[in-house]
């Protein structure tokens, strides 16, 4: 990618600027692909970054390490931030995400573990990669293990059924080292999620159901992540509820619901680009 170097050191690693690297390397790989979701991908963009530069205890010379940290994006079908952020990391070289949606080739369009080093497993049926985040962390848990689980859901993923067994099982059992980040743009694929199925109280929901809830009322500000993420959770599993902005980073696109879907080309692909280029970190 044009004037962007690779990250590969931990200590040289910026939450920051990893932000943009990731939301740089997705515009070019969804412009290549004409794939979706750009809006969401942009909001989570900010979760991702500081979890894979601060947060992950991984090892991208050794990705099936034992010990190391587990992270689920549950809403795959906005995996392209995952895939850069790795890429960055160093599990993989950044050259080969222009490859992103090619026939034969690794990455697909919903977030996939085939071939791609780092990737846990592959998701994109919404409720279900949360679940196997959960069991994940009860078997760590039961083996004594300790390492955590992590995973990103989105709001809308939470109209699922499945989403609520996993909250029952995970409070039932304690798992304390168990962290869910919802990535609350607010939109979901066919409206905004209050019109579609309203939620909230959606931190009063999760208290209920045993959770350690915090917020981050500006999920998209590395700092208000941080702390969250260093919050304790006393002795329970921990949700996130990160307020983002669907788009955030591309004028046009923020809180636009066009962008779940639309794909940025031409003129607009080109002013998005340029927009993340000379954004002020």
């Amino acid at each position: 990618m044009e004037n962007m170097g690779k990250i590969t050191e931990r200590a040289d690693m910026q939450s920051v600027e990893l932000a943009r690297r990731i939301r740089l390397h997705a515009l070019d790989m969804v412009n290549h692909a004409h794939a979706s979701h750009i809006g969401g991908i942009l909001s989570a963009a900010d979760i991702i970054a500081v979890l894979y530069a601060e947060i992950l205890n991984v090892f991208p010379d050794n990705p099936h390490a034992p010990d190391r940290d587990r992270f689920i994006m549950s809403k795959g079908h906005c995996g392209v931030a995952v895939y850069a952020a790795l890429a960055e990391r160093g599990f993989f070289p950044v050259e080969t995400l222009k490859t992103y949606g090619d026939d034969g080739g690794n990455f697909s369009c919903h977030i996939s573990h085939k071939r791609v080093p780092g990737v846990e497993i592959s998701t994109g049926s919404l409720g279900h990669g949360v679940c196997v985040a959960c069991g994940m962390a009860l078997d760590a848990k039961m083996k004594g293990r300790g390492n955590k689980v992590y995973s990103v859901i989105g709001d809308g993923e939470c109209n699922e059924g499945t989403v609520w067994e996993m909250a029952m099982l995970s409070s039932q059992y304690a798992l304390n080292n168990f962290v869910l980040i919802i990535d609350r743009n607010s939109m979901q694929a066919t409206g905004f999620c209050n019109k579609v199925m309203n939620m909230e109280p959606l931190g009063e929901k999760w208290r209920a159901f045993g959770w350690h809830v915090t917020e981050a009322a500006d999920g998209n500000d590395h700092e208000q992540l941080r702390k969250a993420f260093k919050e304790d959770s006393l002795g329970k599993p921990k949700v996130i509820i990160a307020n983002t902005i669907k788009g955030k980073g591309v004028s046009f696109m923020e809180n636009e619901l066009l962008w779940h879907y639309r794909d940025p080309q031409g003129e607009l692909y080109q002013q998005a680009k340029n927009e993340l280029m000379e954004a002020d970190l």
